[in-house]
């Protein structure tokens, strides 16, 4: 069996070409998989019919020679930015050990140059085509050398790292120089290190062992001065050039062409793997590496499972590899590239050039799908995409017209590279070999796993952009990737989403260091418990003041007792609710402490809200007295008396004057009340448009309130700006956090939340010192310039919404003496469970939410349950003291949304399930990044809705941005609502352009509207049921506009021919009409003769608008221009100075 005795994917490919070269019968490369005895390939191949493929012949050399297709992409990348080309240097270090005669290594290194066309190659261009040249003479190749004897081994072995990484790092010229060089250090008499650098435009890895093994027999020959050794070269790679041209254009192409455009239909842009920055606009090529070994047990085993499942050691590498990416990027649909060395005549084995191709494979990691079942699709998608692979990758690109980026590469941003080509040196007599690691400071793309076969183990390393990743967290993907090859083995049968890929040390930071949060806090009080004691501390301080009225917490405290004894008598117990309805008075903050004395639970009923609302909310919590005053009679009137007859009412505040003067604090032994019962029942929004009763307990919301405490040290002289309205948790800790550590609250007039000037003026009338914003209200504070005025405050909370950078930086310049705080957190678990202080001078692109708040436990866990990796999205869980007790009246919705902690020792412990989409960061702290009901589809590409809300607020001119789906199915388009910032203007399709340039154009809204504020539910949070459809003006069409000036028309004439078009408009989009990669090197190329001046490639990528990328031009040239006066103004005076 082929594969038995040591066969491979590459070595079954060299077995097909050769059996090719002696019988001409193309044996597909799957029916080796099926028939690997080489008695049924023998039956098989004398079955087959001959084949006719032409021969490749030596191309006429008196004509221009073209490059191949994958030279010809890196001549893209060239133009494009000369630095990328950084990533395609092939370093090669290869140690000499006994004595070695500098001129013969010169001599043989000429003699390989020689040898071989490619690398006496450069690269020309002549109008709009590129051609090879190849030099005729290597009378220009030297040898550099160093002679590091005298130093120091440490000295040495640090001189040698240092020329390594500068022969690796020094950049070619493409044009005008050698792609190959050489360096020989010395280090003794018997001891040199070869340095050879080749650019990967003549060379490729399998070129490595090609070169190695020649240079190997050169050198022998000619230190014993033999003649050369080698057979003749009977093709060049200048003559596969041509060849592969004509190649190209054959029937049987066109079939493989249709397989990468269905293969990869539809196919997500980027593997959205969890990174350590942002990816910057223009891909870095700056990289490291990590290393990676599997040992000597794990590889056994892995062999073992490739032959019982009839793959390769390469496949099974794969379907580990994947499952693992699909884990940490959160995706079923993954794509992971692979370089083939496509070398499909046996003619061409001996050849040193660039023949690799990149196979794009598409996997489908289901997390219900069974490993054995994963590495069997992985088996048929690398067969069949190996059947496919004379198509090369350029082509397929050009094919499937992916989304275009300058951040990432296209189709794939992650590898798997299976380094099997024959690289062991072999000795020359007297002096042995040794080929060992080259250094890895510059990377293809986002990350590559490179493994190769050594001493029965498998070792290698992980390539990675330190632009995206730090060494840690590739470090914890290594661990992964060991988990899931651990686990192949040991149960091949279990689904990938059952497979834990978290290694024990970092399921100890997830589940204990970073939830190291107990706290020893009151947890057998309640609330009312606390204010007495507080009132017993400072009964004449002021407790609260509105309007000029002022109530001390002794007063505050007796007015309770009275309204507290009379809920009581009406049959207030324990867990009874009593419903609020009133607007925000004095009378409200005693009707809330009277419910909580007397026992019972209070329900705000905002009275702003619609009659129909309010009676809802009162038929489900079924109140046992209801307090309502003037407004809120107003709100309910007869209704309540219609519906609810039985229902005791009680009016405020005339009922207080007339209630029995009984002062004393209720009795909580009398009535049973502990820290166990419930303190209030607030109802939020639900996604089926019934609001859901959250029952919360003293317990909880005392621990919130006492961490706050612990956090921020509320002292008697503070102010506390109470302004939320009270059917919003927030208002909980403004009243009680408040009242529990003697401040003074001062409660705004009804419908002040609403306006930032009056909370401006009240805020500077008393002196506030602590207030909260819901982000949406915190940008119309921040906007007005009165705010700056608000000195006296020391804290200002934020949350409710996603707190932007932007919105720190300006109040940080509005008011740098006031500390922002970050919080998050739902009513379902106290108000918040994290908290992040922004520190001065922030100026991240996101706001953290920070680190869970004392006796809280939060996990980031998948879809099927499973804890994330440091860095990969999940959805929040949250445990601890502060989990409410449920939904009230809602058993199943209580069942689904409130679960078992299966991280906890405690009996009844549970885990509330957000539905928010988080991730760690490194440091501990959490990263909000949207609902996982913001996330949508469109045309089949899943969208996270906040990734385009943050691009959008990015933009100079826009304030606040929103992105919601409109539509149904099929139809769905994106429509964006943006708040501009103050005197900005901008017109919606410069939005539309400054996106695209930013991303995929699927992400790209059709619409967008420009609105003075967004709409606002009434507890200040982002209303989106209330954005409006857009109208015609807002959906962004190309309406034709004619070029305005000269350059717009040059543009538009050299688009119009290189594209095929007619009436180019200055708001066309040069891809969007067709254009590619090649097709915009022709334009700079036009441009260079019209305009007598280089355009960078980059600018038209950048401004792929007509009209853009004429401006960017100007631009570029007023640059220049102002630049020449300027050196000019310096020469005139550098004469001056000398005359």
């Amino acid at each position: 069996n082929f594969f038995e005795l040591g066969g491979d994917s590459l070595l079954a490919a060299r077995l097909l070409a050769r059996v090719h070269s002696k019988w001409s019968v193309s044996v597909p490369l799957a029916t080796l998989f099926s028939e690997s005895s080489l008695g049924a390939l023998a039956v098989v191949v004398s079955s087959l019919p001959p084949t006719k493929h032409s021969a490749i012949q030596p191309a006429d050399r008196s004509r221009p020679l073209p490059l191949s297709l994958s030279q010809q992409r890196l001549w893209f990348l060239n133009q494009l930015d000369a630095s990328l080309l950084a990533a395609y240097h092939m370093p090669v270090v290869l140690d000499l050990q006994g004595p070695v005669r500098f001129d013969v290594v010169q001599k043989t290194l000429a003699d390989i140059v020689t040898r071989h066309e490619s690398l006496r190659t450069t690269f020309v261009a002549s109008g709009e085509e590129v051609f090879q040249v190849v030099a005729q003479s290597v009378q220009d190749f030297v040898l550099a050398q160093n002679d590091l004897s005298e130093m120091t081994q440490c000295a040495q072995h640090e001189s040698v790292t240092d020329w390594a990484n500068y022969e690796a790092s020094k950049p070619f010229d493409l044009s005008g120089g050698r792609l190959i060089r050489a360096r020989l250090l010395r280090l003794a008499h018997d001891k040199h290190v070869l340095l050879v650098t080749f650019h990967h435009m003549v060379a490729d890895g399998w070129s490595v062992g090609v070169f190695v093994r020649e240079f190997s027999a050169l050198y022998a020959a000619c230190n014993e001065g033999r003649s050369a050794p080698l057979p003749p070269m009977i093709i060049q790679y200048p003559d596969y050039a041509v060849w592969q041209r004509k190649w190209l254009q054959q029937e049987h192409l066109q079939q493989q062409a249709e397989y990468w455009k269905e293969q990869l239909a539809d196919a997500p842009a980027l593997l959205a793997l969890p990174t350590d920055r942002a990816r910057p606009t223009r891909q870095s090529v700056a990289g490291a590496s990590v290393e990676v070994v599997l040992d000597k047990e794990l590889t056994h085993a892995l062999k073992q499972l490739s032959q019982h499942d009839g793959v390769t050691l390469f496949m099974t590498l794969l379907a580990g590899w994947s499952a693992v990416l699909s884990r940490l990027a959160g995706q079923e649909d993954v794509i992971i590239g692979t370089p083939t060395a496509y070398r499909p005549r046996q003619e061409l084995e001996a050849l040193i050039g660039f023949f690799v191709n990149s196979l794009a494979l598409r996997i489908n990691v289901s997390g219900a799908t069974r490993l054995d079942e994963l590495i069997s699709q992985v088996r048929r998608v690398t067969l069949q995409a190996q059947e496919n692979q004379d198509l090369p990758f350029e082509k397929v690109v050009e094919i499937v017209q992916p989304a275009r980026s300058l951040g990432h590469t296209p189709l794939f941003q992650v590898m798997l590279t299976w380094q099997n080509n024959d690289l062991k040196a072999p000795d020359i007599p007297g002096v042995h070999l040794n080929l060992r690691g080259s250094p890895i400071n510059a990377v293809k793309c986002d990350l590559e796993l490179i493994l190769a076969e050594s001493n029965d183990t498998i070792v290698g390393e992980f390539t990675y952009s330190t632009a995206l990743f730090d060494a840690e967290t590739i470090e914890r993907h290594r661990d992964a990737l060991i988990c899931m090859l651990r686990a192949m083995i040991s149960d091949p049968t279990q689904v990938v989403s059952s497979v834990e890929i978290i290694s024990s040390t970092e399921r100890a930071l997830l589940l204990e260091t970073w939830n190291q949060t107990d706290a020893s806090y009151s947890s057998e009080s309640c609330l009312h418990q606390l204010f007495e004691a507080q009132v017993n501390r400072t009964p004449d301080a002021v407790a609260l003041v509105q309007d000029g009225c002022e109530l001390t917490y002794s007063q505050l405290n007796v007015q309770a007792n009275r309204l507290a004894h009379y809920l009581i008598a009406q049959g207030v117990r324990p867990d009874s609710r009593v419903g609020v309805c009133a607007e925000r008075r004095p009378h409200m903050v005693v009707a809330l402490l009277a419910t909580l004395k007397a026992g019972g639970a209070y329900v705000p009923l905002y009275p702003d809200y619609p009659t129909e609302r309010l009676l809802d909310l009162l038929l489900d919590a079924n109140p046992t007295v209801l307090l309502m005053d003037e407004s809120g009679d107003k709100a309910l009137g007869e209704s309540v008396e219609r519906l609810l007859p039985s229902l005791c009412v009680q009016h405020l505040p005339s009922a207080l004057a007339n209630l029995s003067e009984c002062d004393s604090n209720p009795d909580s032994g009398v009535s049973g009340v502990n820290s166990r019962h419930l303190a209030y029942v607030i109802y939020t929004s639900g996604s089926t448009g019934k609001p859901k009763g959250v029952m919360v307990e003293h317990r909880s919301i005392v621990n919130r309130l006492e961490w706050m405490q612990d956090a921020f040290s509320l002292t008697e002289k503070d102010v506390v700006l109470q302004k939320t309205p009270f059917s919003f948790d927030v208002s909980v800790w403004e009243f009680f956090w408040t009242l529990l550590y003697g401040a003074k609250l001062v409660l705004a007039v009804p419908g002040a939340h609403k306006d930032p000037r009056a909370l401006i003026d009240l805020i500077q009338q008393q002196n506030v010192t602590i207030l909260h914003f819901v982000p949406s209200m915190l940008s119309a504070f921040v906007s007005d310039d009165f705010a700056m005025d608000c000195r006296s405050l020391r804290y200002v909370f934020a949350s409710g919404e996603a707190l932007s950078s932007y919105m720190v930086r300006k109040h940080q310049e509005l008011l740098p003496d006031a500390r922002i705080v970050n919080l998050y957190g739902p009513t379902e678990a106290s108000v918040d469970v994290t908290a992040w202080i922004c520190p001065e001078g922030f100026n991240d692109i996101a706001v953290p939410m920070g680190r869970p708040i004392s006796n809280t436990r939060l996990y980031v866990l998948d879809g099927h349950y499973q804890l994330v990796p440091i860095g990969s999205v999940g959805e929040l869980f949250i445990g601890g003291v502060g989990v409410a007790r449920g939904y009230l009246n809602r058993p199943e919705l209580t069942a689904e949304r409130f679960l078992n902690d299966p991280f906890s020792q405690k009996e009844g412990a549970l885990l509330y399930r957000t539905g928010d989409l988080v991730r760690y960061q490194a440091d501990g702290n959490l990263e909000f990044l949207g609902r996982n009901d913001y996330q949508v589809k469109v045309r089949g590409f899943r969208i996270e809705l906040g990734e385009i809300e943050a691009q959008l607020i990015q933009h100079a001119s826009v304030q606040e941005a929103v992105v919601i789906a409109r539509g149904e199915n099929d139809f769905q388009q994106l429509v964006a609502y943006v708040v501009l910032n103050p005197e900005a203007s901008v017109e919606t399709p410069a939005l539309r352009d400054y996106l695209s340039r930013q991303l995929p154009d699927y992400m790209v809204p059709s619409a967008f509207v420009q609105m003075p504020q967004l709409p606002l539910t009434p507890n200040g949070k982002l209303n989106r049921k209330a954005l409006p459809a857009p109208g015609v003006e807002a959906v962004v069409t190309r309406v034709y506009e004619a070029p305005l000036d000269e350059l717009e028309h040059t543009l538009a004439t050299i688009w119009a021919e290189l594209l095929g078009v007619v009436d180019v408009g200055r708001r066309d989009n040069f891809f969007e009409l067709g254009g590619h990669s090649l097709l915009a090197i022709q334009v700079t190329t036009r441009l260079r003769s019209s305009l007598g001046r280089d355009v960078p490639l980059t600018t038209l990528f950048n401004a792929p608008v007509l009209c853009e990328f004429a401006r960017e031009i100007k631009c570029t040239q007023r640059y220049a221009d102002d630049q020449q006066l300027l050196d000019l103004d310096v020469f005139m005076s550098s004469i001056e100075e000398k005359a």
